[in-house]
């Protein structure tokens, strides 16, 4: 890019040390251009000048010679770009635009470096974005080499693969602090760093605000019914070997599960992560939108790079409809920031290579755009039904099994299943609790009695379930699920049956052969 005279670069990185070595090298190999660094605090590195002035700096950009093989670096401008319509800031973008259409005839760069990406309107035809990305596991393996001798890395060869993937989605400073803590702890890395560095990478995720970090401990066996569904996952469950790689199979995409709340969207997204052995990743979509411009647009390339970084793994976006629900109608009021946030999104869907796996769960999938529906985004789409008998009965085992392992078998399941008739998953689970508090505030002979199958009928008997409610929303769903072709997740033949009815009638006949 310097070689073909871009104008203006804009290198994106969460830390400056590794970006000013790598433009040290290329400034080396460019015919030993000349590098400069500028920031607001100590202006110019040679001589200390432009303190405290972005226009005295840009103004030393202008008036170098056309032939000046210079490359000017210009730190953390995104403030004044964010905002470049306030009075003091629009000379600055003024300048800026001059400059690149002057530095295309010379042989001088001028390159901005900042952690956030903000490039205002009249910037966005000259400014080349570059990502500079989080290290992957070939340099974090160099790192370790590097930053720890031989004789105190105590790690087997598995183990330090482990520890390596553990490091991916780190910064190049948070794995050094984190093997630095190791060695002042005990004088040596070993298996129980690995730890360590994923409560680092908790908290650097959580520090994004934008993704969690979620630590998947439910099974499949932790889901009751959704046979479809499990069987879907297991077929899957080393898609992302490279076993998988040589056989020719590609990286799957993700999944929809849709369906009313508490159905067990949730549930399936992290038990899909644990059947996978995977880190999962929860991205509450309200999150990406910020109130600066230009914001929203930076934590989706943030979001994307940190997902990539610590791939294989699973991104969890919860209630996808909440976020980009109705967009295609054009009413989001928010100066066409979901529909870029959206396109942004669901091109990265549709073009990444990178191994990360999407679960997005829905509940009101009729407001959801028809792109994001289209072959291509997901694998597949399943619609997750109310449970029937058999699954209300599994469920019901499920949670029984959990909080008296030794009682089960004084549960009348079968009961239980049919007097919580269109109950979901998690009102299931709710009217056992409701049941252990009823024995619980009843004290006979000086001990509190423990529950049974009388206090959850008690509860069900007193509970009105959701889907008394929204019986309207629940056939819609049915409705669409068959017009569009989603699975069902249950092994469910009465529902597969029903639905069956709702599939339009296309009209068209048998072929007539002469």
């Amino acid at each position: 890019m310097i070689r073909a005279r871009y104008p203006l670069l804009y290198i994106v990185a969460v830390e400056e040390e590794p970006v000013e070595e790598v433009l040290a090298q290329v400034a080396k190999r460019l015919d030993r251009r000349q590098l400069l660094w500028w920031d607001l605090v100590r202006g110019w590195s040679d001589n200390g000048s432009a303190k405290g002035s972005v226009m005295a700096a840009l103004d030393r950009v202008a008036k170098a010679p056309p032939q000046d093989n210079t490359l000017f670096v210009l730190r953390d401008l995104h403030p004044i770009l964010k905002n470049p319509h306030v009075s003091s800031n629009t000379p600055v973008v003024r300048e800026l635009r001059n400059l690149t259409r002057e530095l295309k005839r010379s042989r001088k760069t001028a390159i901005l470096t900042s952690h956030e990406l903000a490039i205002p309107e009249e910037l966005r035809e000259e400014v080349t974005v570059i990502d500079f990305p989080l290290p992957n596991e070939r340099e974090i393996d160099y790192l370790l080499s590097r930053l720890v001798s031989p004789d105190k890395l105590k790690l087997s060869p598995v183990a330090r693969e482990q520890l390596v993937k553990a490091c991916q989605g780190l910064s190049r400073a948070r794995i050094q602090r984190v093997l630095a803590l190791a060695l002042a702890a005990k004088q040596e890395v070993n298996e129980t760093d690995i730890e360590g560095v994923l409560d680092e990478k908790r908290q650097t995720i959580r520090q994004t605000g934008i993704l969690e970090f979620f630590t998947a401990r439910e099974s499949l066996k932790s889901v009751g019914g959704l046979e479809n569904l499990k069987q879907w996952v297991r077929m899957r469950r080393d898609v992302f070997t490279e076993e998988a790689r040589r056989y020719g199979i590609p990286n799957p995409k993700g999944v929809l599960l849709v369906g009313i709340q508490g159905t067990g969207k949730s549930l399936s997204a992290k038990t899909i992560a644990h059947e996978w052995r995977l880190p999962l990743l929860r991205l509450d979509s309200g999150r990406l939108f910020g109130g600066i411009v230009g914001e929203s647009e930076s934590r989706v390339r943030q979001m994307i790079q940190l997902a990539e970084a610590i791939a294989p793994c699973i991104l969890w976006i919860d209630e996808i409809d909440k976020a980009f629900g109705n967009i295609s109608s054009g009413t989001d009021g928010d100066s066409g920031t979901s529909r870029r946030v959206f396109g942004s999104l669901i091109t990265w869907m549709q073009e990444k290579s990178a191994p990360v796996f999407i679960v997005a769960t829905a509940n009101n999938v009729r407001i959801l755009p028809a792109e994001l529906l289209r072959k291509g985004r997901f694998d597949e789409i399943f619609f997750i039904n109310l449970p029937n008998f058999e699954e209300r009965q599994a469920i019901f085992k499920v949670h029984l099994q959990r909080l008296r392992p030794s009682r089960l078998r004084e549960f009348d399941l079968a009961l239980l299943a049919t007097q919580a008739k269109n109950f979901s998953g998690a009102e299931i689970e709710q009217a056992i609790v409701d049941g252990m508090h009823r024995a619980f505030a009843r004290v006979e002979n000086g001990q509190r009695r423990d529950f049974s199958t009388e206090d959850i009928l008690r509860a069900i008997e007193e509970t009105v379930p959701l889907a008394a409610i929204v019986r309207s929303q629940i056939e819609d769903l049915k409705h669409w699920a068959a017009e569009a072709g989603a699975r069902t997740a249950s092994k469910d033949t009465e529902l597969v049956q029903e639905m069956s009815h709702y599939v339009p009638d296309r009209g068209i006949g048998p072929l007539e052969v002469d």
